[in-house]
């Protein structure tokens, strides 16, 4: 057999136990023969928590505490969805001053979410670091630039919700007390410093040493015409669709892989799509203000970014967003009076959609006329990615085989890292079966 036929013929295999510098816990797998990707599978084995099966019997009011607890990183996103969808149920709508202090609570979490997987998950891949550990050995300004944005979203977050993990302000129809005026404008100068960080940050990221690598996307992102995507809005693609939160709950799939603890998502018809930054930039860049813009094109970006490497870049872009919006509506604040509407209970269904830091979540609850859940799905960011993440795997391994083993290794994890997945927010689905003695 010559040599030729011999590499034709090898077999490679990637394999990776537990991917590191992601939240939760999974593995990946890439199979080659001949040159050739074969069978490729990102695994999520992280026990499920039941989060759907515990919110049944449950009075709606509960469901922003409840669902919080799903996510340590972005806890107000499964707070604003769940309001959302009990206020959809119940035909309510809130004021514009409640709408805007949920956005500024929002912008709290973007704000440190960004900028935890920017600085410490995902540029190391970039700077040949192993961690966060060694990129502050390395470059310790970049870390300590990093530490300082998220404790502005902390601070954000703190001051809304009344504290920076699990927010306890949150309630159905708005919140148990508005934040008075000394303490959101005491918001302004960290978040105005927080800005330039941000700024700071595109500039570092967009430096970096890019694979040359495009991928076609089936982008879906909330839309809400004047402001750059949320809290609200409708559910659009980048093919056509245009729908409701409710029409778009109709038309996605969700699939159990026995390999999996999550559930993989698909619109019918079986399209996979990408939720996230490059998502919502691609469907929205024109919303974003313009110092936002103005540093997108300093960072290299086009009106759409289809490297999935380049991501890093767009979610910097998204950060100097959340500090300028967070920092427009400390300006305006005028404390919602009185901080919640009331909400009272009737059957229905309803649905609510709001753009978490990692992408599109949306839950749909059925509720009884005493306003207890009787059926819930929540459909979180990885779940809805985790097809074209798997996707972008099989694509970057196959442009990457001329690398030995351990830098394809580090390629393919990276390719994971690109979409900042949030795995124990997908770990959701168990099939049990309980057989009497």
């Amino acid at each position: 057999m010559t040599g030729g036929s011999r590499r034709r013929r090898r077999r490679r295999t990637v394999a990776i136990e537990g991917i590191s510098r992601v939240e939760g816990e999974g593995s990946l797998r890439v199979e080659v023969t001949g040159g050739v990707v074969g069978d490729v599978a990102l695994s999520v084995f992280e026990p499920p928590r039941f989060f759907e099966a515990l919110l049944k019997g449950r009075k709606a009011a509960e469901t922003p505490d409840i669902t919080a607890r799903i996510c340590g990183i972005c806890p107000v996103a499964y707070q604003m969805s769940a309001c959302a969808t009990v206020e959809d149920a119940c035909d309510v709508s809130v004021g514009a001053p409640i709408t805007d202090l949920r956005r500024l609570l929002y912008c709290g979490e973007w704000i440190q979410s960004h900028a935890l997987h920017i600085h410490l998950l995902h540029a190391p891949d970039f700077l040949g670091c192993a961690d966060a550990v060694e990129l502050a050995t390395r470059d310790r300004v970049a870390f300590e630039r990093g530490m300082a944005l998220k404790r502005t979203g902390n601070l954000v977050t703190e001051a809304i919700g009344g504290r920076a993990i699990h927010p306890v302000n949150v309630r159905i129809g708005g919140f148990y007390r508005s934040p008075d005026h000394h303490q959101v404008a005491a918001l302004a100068e960290p978040v105005r410093r927080a800005l330039d960080l941000a700024l700071d940050t595109v500039e570092w990221v967009s430096g970096f040493d890019f694979p040359d690598l495009e991928s076609e996307y089936r982008f879906v992102a909330l839309r809400s015409p004047g402001r750059y995507p949320m809290e609200s809005g409708r559910i659009v693609s980048s093919d056509g669709l245009d729908a409701s939160p409710a029409g778009f709950a109709d038309l996605v799939i969700e699939e159990h892989l026995a390999r999996s603890t999550a559930l993989h998502a698909r619109i019918e018809g079986r399209f996979a799509y990408l939720t996230g930054p490059l998502a919502r930039y691609a469907l929205n860049a024109s919303e974003l203000p313009e110092v936002a813009r103005q540093a997108a094109t300093r960072g290299g970006l086009g009106n759409v970014c289809v490297n999935p490497f380049r991501s890093i870049v767009v979610r910097a872009v998204e950060l100097v967003f959340a500090c300028h919006e967070a920092l427009r509506l400390i300006e305006s604040y005028e404390p919602p009076d009185p901080p919640a509407v009331a909400v009272p209970p009737r059957a229905g269904v309803g649905t609510g959609a709001t753009e978490a830091p990692r992408g599109l979540l949306f839950h749909q609850y059925e509720l009884d006329r005493d306003g207890a859940i009787v059926a819930a799905r929540i459909v979180p960011p990885t779940s809805q990615n985790l097809a074209t993440i798997e996707s972008d795997l099989r694509r970057v391994a196959q442009n990457a085989l001329e690398l030995p083993d351990e830098e394809l290794t580090w390629r393919c994890e990276q390719a994971v890292r690109n979409h900042d997945p949030c795995i124990s927010c997908a770990a959701h689905f168990l099939d049990v079966t309980v057989v009497a003695p």
